[in-house]
C-alpha cells in the first residue's frame, strides 16, 4: 500500500488519485473483506473521490479487523480462569500523600521540580479533544468561560499557570533568560481548527507561539455489529476519536516526540482540559516522580465515600491498574485502612493527571500495537449499501473502538510506577455537566477557584468579607501558582467576590 500512501496534492486540495492507486486501494480493502467502502466510488465527484481515497489510505483495514475482533472477543485473563482478580492498594513505597507527607519532603520535591523546569527538561501535554456540547457550547471545551469575574477561559487559566511556573523556575535559578515549558495541546478533528484560531486570536495568552504545539489525536472507523466498516455517507467512512488512550499513537504520528527530543525534554505532565484547578507542570509532582525514577506517576484524590462513582488506582493481580467502581464489591469498597481507620482502604480516585518519563514515551512504537481497545456500543448513522440512503438507527447498530490512557499501567513493573495523593479542594474540580447540575458544572468550577483564592488570601494575612461564605476571591494565575507571592495582601481587607491581579496588590 506504499504507493497508495503517497498523497497527491495541489496546494491544500487533494488531487483525484490515479486508476493504479485506486486499484491498489481496492485490492487492500477487498483482501480484508471491506471492499464495500468503495461501493459508491465511481459515482462520486472528483473532489469526493480524492477525499474518500485520502481517508481510506490512512487506515490499514487488516489491522482494523484485528483490533475489532480482539475488542469484541477479548482474550481470557488470569482472573477469568481463576476467579475474581486480586485487588490490593498500592504499596507504601510507591505512594506519597500531600495530606500526610512532611513539609520537608514536599519542599524538596518542589525545589527539584523547579530545577528541572529551569533546565528545560519539563513539558506539558494537554488532552483537549472534547467539545463543550454538554455545556451548551459548540466550541472546544477549553474555550469555555466558567463564570469567573475575569471571564477567563480554561485555556487562559492554564496558559497563565504555565507562565507563572516558568517565572518561578527562572527566579529560583537566578537567570534572566526566559524559561520555557512547551505546551503540547492534543485536539480532535472537530476541535483542531477552532482551537488553533482561539489561541491565535488571543496571542497564545502571552506564551510564545512556537512553544504551543497543537496536534490532533487519531480516529478509527466505526464498525457494524457484524464487523463491517460503516460509511457515514457515500464519500466518507464513519469515524470516532480513538479515546484518550489515543494520545500515545498521536505523540508519535504528530512528531511530538521528535520535538520533545530536540528540546531535551525528560519529564512530561499530561492532564485533561476540564479540570479548572489543575497544577500545570506541577513542580512537586515532577520532583516526586523524578526522585523515584519512575516511568509513570499518577495523581489521585481521596475518594469521598465508598459509593462515589470513580475509578480507583490500585494493584490488580500484582500490576498497577485502574478498576472502575462497578467492578468492586460493596464490602471491598467499604473496607477501612488498618493504619487509618477513618479512611477507606481503597481510596485512590483516578483524576487522569499523569507524569511520564520521556524514555517511556519514546518506547511507544515498541508496544502501541499491542495495546487493546474497548468497545462502546452506539447508534451510528450509516449509508444503506443498496439504496445509498442514510439510515438513523433506533438502537445500537455498531461499535466505536477506543483506548484509555491508563491501559498502559499494567505494562509497567511496580518499581516504575508511583502515585501521589493530593487535596481535592486544591487540585480537582472537573467540568462535566451543564450549569445548574449542582455537581461538576461551571458553577462548582467557579466556586472551587474562588474559594481556593479566598484560602490563599487569608493565609497571606488578608481579611476576606462578603455577603455569603461562598463568596470568594479570584487570584490571577500570573499572580500566584499555589498561594505564593501574596504577601502584599497582609493586613488588607478584601471584599468578596473580588479579583486579585498583579496591578491591584
Amino acid at each position: 500500500m506504499d504507493a497508495v500512501k503517497q498523497a497527491l496534492h495541489i496546494g491544500n486540495a487533494p488531487q483525484e488519485p490515479t486508476p493504479e492507486q485506486v486499484s491498489e486501494l481496492k485490492e487492500t480493502y477487498t483482501s480484508a473483506g471491506q471492499s464495500h467502502v468503495l461501493s459508491f466510488y465511481d459515482s462520486l465527484s472528483a473532489a469526493e473521490k480524492a477525499s474518500l481515497f485520502k481517508q481510506l489510505s490512512a487506515f490499514d483495514p487488516a489491522y482494523i479487523n484485528t483490533i475489532a475482533a480482539k475488542a469484541l472477543s477479548p482474550p481470557k485473563t488470569e482472573s477469568d480462569d481463576h476467579g475474581d482478580a486480586k485487588l490490593e492498594p498500592l504499596p507504601e513505597k510507591a505512594t506519597a500523600s500531600i495530606l500526610d507527607s512532611s513539609q520537608d519532603d514536599i519542599d524538596k520535591w518542589y525545589a527539584s521540580g523547579l530545577d528541572l523546569i529551569a533546565a528545560g527538561k519539563v513539558a506539558v501535554v494537554l488532552m483537549a479533544g472534547g467539545q463543550g456540547t454538554r455545556l451548551g457550547s459548540s466550541d472546544p471545551k477549553g474555550c469555555f468561560d466558567i463564570g469567573l469575574p475575569s471571564q477567563k477561559s480554561l485555556f487562559q487559566i492554564q496558559a497563565e499557570r504555565i507562565r507563572r511556573i516558568e517565572k518561578l523556575a527562572a527566579d529560583k535559578a537566578g537567570v534572566g533568560a526566559a524559561i520555557v515549558v512547551p505546551w503540547y495541546v492534543m485536539t480532535s478533528g472537530p476541535t483542531r481548527k477552532p482551537t488553533e484560531d482561539y489561541f491565535k486570536k488571543h496571542d497564545y495568552f502571552g506564551l510564545a507561539a512556537e512553544n504551543v504545539i497543537i496536534f490532533e489525536q487519531g480516529v478509527l472507523p466505526c464498525i457494524s455489529n457484524d464487523g463491517q466498516i460503516l460509511l457515514e455517507s457515500k464519500a466518507k467512512v464513519a469515524v470516532a476519536p480513538d479515546g484518550n488512550g489515543g494520545i500515545y499513537n498521536a505523540l508519535v504520528e504528530a512528531r511530538v516526540l521528535d520535538d520533545m527530543k530536540a528540546r531535551g525534554i525528560e519529564h512530561i505532565h499530561a492532564y485533561c482540559v476540564d479540570n479548572c484547578l489543575v497544577k500545570v507542570a506541577d513542580p512537586v509532582f515532577i520532583g516526586f516522580a523524578a526522585s523515584l525514577n519512575v516511568d509513570i506517576a499518577t495523581k489521585v484524590v481521596r475518594k469521598r465515600n465508598a459509593t462515589e462513582s470513580v475509578g480507583l488506582i490500585l494493584l490488580k493481580n500484582g500490576k498497577p491498574d485502574v478498576v472502575e467502581y462497578s467492578e468492586i464489591d460493596k464490602a471491598v469498597a467499604e473496607e477501612k485502612d488498618p493504619k487509618q481507620p477513618d479512611v477507606l482502604r481503597f481510596r485512590a480516585a483516578n483524576i487522569v493527571n499523569h507524569y511520564y518519563s520521556f524514555r517511556f514515551l519514546a518506547s511507544i512504537p515498541q508496544w502501541a500495537k499491542n495495546l487493546g481497545h474497548h468497545v462502546a456500543r452506539k447508534k451510528i448513522p450509516y449509508v444503506d449499501l443498496e439504496t445509498g440512503e442514510t439510515v438513523k438507527p433506533e438502537k445500537p447498530n455498531g461499535i466505536k473502538l477506543e483506548q484509555f490512557v491508563f491501559d498502559v499501567f499494567p505494562m509497567l513493573d511496580l518499581a516504575k510506577f508511583a502515585c501521589m495523593e493530593v487535596r481535592r479542594e486544591d487540585e480537582f474540580s472537573p467540568l462535566k455537566n451543564a450549569r445548574g447540575a449542582g455537581e461538576d458544572d461551571a458553577d462548582t468550577s467557579k466556586r472551587d477557584i474562588m474559594l481556593q483564592g479566598k484560602r490563599w488570601a487569608e493565609a497571606a494575612g488578608a481579611t476576606v468579607t462578603g455577603d455569603s461564605p461562598e463568596d470568594g476571591v479570584e487570584v490571577s494565575p500570573l499572580m500566584s501558582y499555589g498561594g505564593e507571592g501574596l504577601e502584599g495582601l497582609s493586613g488588607k481587607t478584601v471584599r468578596a467576590p473580588a479579583v486579585i491581579e498583579l496591578e491591584n496588590v
